[in-house]
């Protein structure tokens, strides 16, 4: 899977693209993660990215230009990714979108917004979803689209140092829960407290029985 980030902000990305699993993942090149930094596309004698909105109203917005110029350079690397739009206004992710996203693409494009939104016209020409991770206003769209990379990568073969953990993922879903059962590792006994003897007996069916029982 290979994620296009477009951002004014590239250096919010460094620690986030460094560690744990997308880190792993990049180093397998199961997964790569490209940063555009919008400001570059910018005509602009200041590399300014916004300006005043027409017809009045607080706060800056978007102008089109480095957004157009961005994302039509992009798109010749990209060229069947879809550009996603992270926005509060947008539908809301789910891990079914997640699973969506993965399964039908291997390229995505994703705009980070700021200020009070972007130019409509943007949206209207090369915005192909708008994507909100809930109903809350951010400061940007670079937090959003970390989750968006985060859980889509998830799901990418290789990814993950332990494919289990995704099917066991899939096994809580199927349940038509979205929780989880309790977990437990070594020691067995710490300061008095025990794990449970069934997640220690060895048999598969009564653990799996017991995991279905203490949803949480």
């Amino acid at each position: 899977m290979q994620f296009h980030i477009l951002t004014i902000f590239p250096e919010m990305f460094k620690g986030f693209l460094n560690e744990s699993i997308l880190k792993k993942a990049q180093g397998k090149g199961v997964v790569d993660i490209q940063i555009h930094d919008i400001r570059e596309y910018s005509k602009d004698k200041h590399k300014k990215t916004d300006d005043t909105p027409y017809g009045g109203g607080a706060g800056m917005v978007f102008t089109p230009q480095p957004l157009f110029d961005c994302i039509e350079d992009v798109k010749k690397m990209a060229t069947k990714a879809p550009v996603i739009y992270l926005t509060p206004g947008g539908r809301r992710l789910t891990q079914a979108g997640v699973e969506h996203l993965n399964k039908k693409f291997t390229q995505l494009i994703l705009l980070c917004g700021h200020y009070e939104g972007i130019d409509q016209r943007v949206i209207d020409e090369l915005v192909d979803m708008e994507i909100s991770i809930g109903d809350y206003v951010l400061s940007g769209g670079e937090i959003p689209a970390m989750v968006l990379v985060d859980a889509v990568s998830r799901l990418v073969p290789g990814a993950l140092g332990n494919d289990e953990s995704h099917m066991e993922e899939s096994f809580t879903k199927k349940l038509g829960r979205k929780k989880e059962y309790p977990h437990y590792t070594k020691p067995a006994d710490f300061r008095g407290f025990k794990v449970p003897d069934v997640l220690m007996g060895g048999n598969h069916a009564e653990i799996e029985r017991w995991r279905k029982n203490h949803l949480r």
